[in-house]
């Protein structure tokens, strides 16, 4: 680089540094990246982590444009979140299945609020700050609902938003494009039209019918948290084809592309006669690379794909604002990737405060239970001769409760393992983000339903305000536990003693005395059904009502909301089986008709493999 150049990377590092702690240029200049090429890969990484800049530094040390002084297109975004994108998403997959792929499936749901613009590399931070200065002067007139009305036309089909709250998101647009004009140089033209959602753009007019009919199904008032969104895109492959590759391919001549699962190629549609029958000339997004692949190795993409997600603030209906200081933040709204943990709390406080439009039960099963990882002799495994507990393996929870009786009090009444303990706090984190305000809380007496309720509450901040309802009513079918008597379970005292916030006011609809063991089928599900009916009436604000139980719960205890009568009780058995650690159910009140519904679960299911013993020993002298 030319020396006035150098000392203009100088200035812009030396002041960004001040901004950022620690700055993510820092590590990138001590591997001996020049600057230019670190701010390049910073802006192409969506400015996260130094380590995602080296490795497509890395990735493209081969990359013939890596030196040119080309920056990145940027655009605002108003999204969807929760049940309403659900229920978008549904949309999007039905109406593609139905009436083929149309323009509107290349872009995530989405309102527009700016046309793509640069930004030069070195700048890029100074977005972040105008995102979060325009958030911060709109948050208090930000509407907590936006009213979505449905248009249709010949080629256009969509949700046009309502004038007053329109003028709000349009003046949000407008305090947006000033800031970045101001802070990052940069010229943003704001949409000051008619702001919409498109459902589908330039389909076949025969499809019109059907895709109306899908978008009536949508149903507009969902609960939905609005969130902001900076995105960006290379803007030298604005007009070209997008390629998914779906396998590995290793070059056999010097000019062909090396492909990996996953990666993504640019094509040009004009620029293709080189290539023979069956192949295509491409320009690698992983690599910056251009060569020959076979196209049978690729699918078509969508536009949005490949773009990269920079920043979000999200909107929240906050009852006290005048108590935000200038400088609080959380972690979308700062534009911080890795936030620090005193936003974590803000976070939180925001969720707190979303709305959720109507009325909500959702029933969790429990975590993965320590016996179904080290099976029914797990506590000989964890016992000392003098009867203390220690942990043999690290799937073991690191302590157990005190019991009155013991140890021996657990051999039915298993805690979480770790990993049980790992997914009751990813769920409670995944929760968080969808923006659900969790009202009150009910849990089946069982230890691990009473840690999974914790943990879950743990992410929201709300294992000390929330008081936990114990219901034995909810506990598990008593004739598939062991023995001829019901599990000896914590006692509230024990539970409180355990540090668990559990209410000693709340009277259960069957008292833990009442369980009787080897119960009757029918005897269990109007057990459950009393229960859940006594759960909802004491329960009439709108929010959500969090039900940790087991995995019959989700079926027990969803039934009677929906007005369906109890499942035969072979299927029933035969369906529980399938339920994971964490799996959900979701039912909404539908005040209008006067019932409930079952919708999609505010977040997606916990999916992993198995992670089998190991013994390094045996290992050796097997091999």
């Amino acid at each position: 680089m030319a020396a006035g150049e150098t000392q203009l990377y100088a200035k812009v590092f030396n002041k960004l540094k001040g901004r950022s702690t620690p700055s993510l240029l820092d590590p990138l200049l001590g591997m001996g990246f020049p600057a230019h090429t670190a701010l390049k890969a910073l802006a192409a990484t969506g400015r996260k982590t130094a380590e995602e800049a080296s490795n497509w530094l890395h990735c493209h040390c081969n990359d013939p444009s890596l030196d040119d002084p080309i920056p990145q297109e940027y655009a605002l975004f108003l999204c969807p979140t929760g049940p309403l994108l659900d229920k978008l998403q549904d949309f999007w997959r039905e109406s593609r299945r139905q009436c083929a792929k149309n323009r509107a499936h290349e872009v995530f749901p989405h309102i527009t609020l700016c046309d793509f613009f640069t930004c030069e590399d070195q700048k890029v931070e100074y977005l972040y700050e105008a995102l979060k200065r325009a958030g911060d002067r709109t948050l208090r007139a930000f509407p907590s609902a936006v009213p979505l009305v449905l248009h249709s036309s010949i080629s256009y089909l969509g949700f046009f938003v309502d004038d007053s709250p329109a003028d709000i998101i349009r003046e949000f647009a407008v305090m947006f494009a000033t800031e970045a004009s101001v802070l990052a140089d940069c010229t943003v033209k704001p949409c000051t039209k008619q702001l919409h959602l498109t459902l589908a753009h330039k389909f076949y007019p025969h499809h019109q019918r059907t895709l109306e009919q899908l978008a009536r199904a949508i149903n507009p008032s969902h609960s939905c948290q609005w969130t902001a969104t900076l995105y960006s895109r290379d803007m030298r492959f604005v007009h070209y084809q997008t390629l998914r590759v779906l396998f590995q391919y290793k070059p056999q001549n010097v000019d062909e592309l090396t492909l990996s699962p996953g990666d993504y190629i640019f094509v040009d549609p004009t620029q293709q006669e080189e290539a023979s029958e069956g192949w295509v000339i491409g320009i690698s997004q992983r690599t910056g690379c251009r060569g020959f692949l076979p196209e049978n190795y690729t699918e078509r993409a969508s536009e949005c794909d490949t773009w990269v997600r920079h920043r979000t603030y999200t909107f929240s209906v906050t009852p006290d604002l005048s108590s935000r200081k200038d400088g609080e933040a959380s972690s979308r709204r700062n534009g911080d990737p890795n936030p620090p943990s005193s936003s974590r709390s803000l976070s939180s406080l925001q969720s707190l405060q979303a709305t959720i439009v109507r009325r909500s039960v959702l029933v969790v099963r429990h975590g993965e239970r320590v016996d179904q990882i080290f099976g029914k002799s797990w506590l000989q495994q964890c016992t000392t001769p003098d009867g203390r507990y220690y942990r043999p393996d690290l799937n073991f929870p690191r302590s157990l409760p005190k019991r009155s009786r013991g140890i021996k009090d657990f051999e039915n009444d298993p805690p979480l393992s770790s990993c049980g303990i790992f997914q009751s706090r990813m769920a409670g984190e995944a929760l968080l983000d969808s923006g659900i305000r969790i009202t009150s809380v009910f849990s089946s007496p069982a230890l691990r339903c009473l840690q999974t309720a914790k943990h879950i509450l743990g992410e929201f901040k709300l294992e000390k305000k929330v008081k936990i309802r114990v219901e034995p009513g909810i506990f598990e079918w008593t004739k598939w536990e062991a023995g001829k008597t019901t599990p000896t379970l914590m006692t509230l005292e024990e539970m409180k003693e355990a540090d668990f916030n559990v209410s000693l006011d709340y009277r259960p609809a069957f008292p833990l005395a009442s369980l009787l063991p080897a119960e009757s089928y029918d005897d269990y599900v109007h057990r459950c059904a009393v229960s859940m009916e006594q759960i909802v009436s004491t329960c009439p604000q709108d929010g959500v009502i969090l039900v940790v139980g087991h995995s019959s719960a989700l079926d027990t205890c969803t039934r009677p909301l929906l007005g369906l009568p109890p499942r035969d009780c072979a299927d029933f058995a035969q369906l529980v089986r399938k339920v994971p650690s964490l799996g959900m159910c979701f039912c909404e009140e539908n005040k209008e008709e006067g019932k409930w519904e079952l919708v999609n679960p505010p977040v997606k299911t916990l999916t992993h493999g198995s992670n089998s013993a190991f013994n390094w020993r045996n290992w050796i002298q097997g091999n």
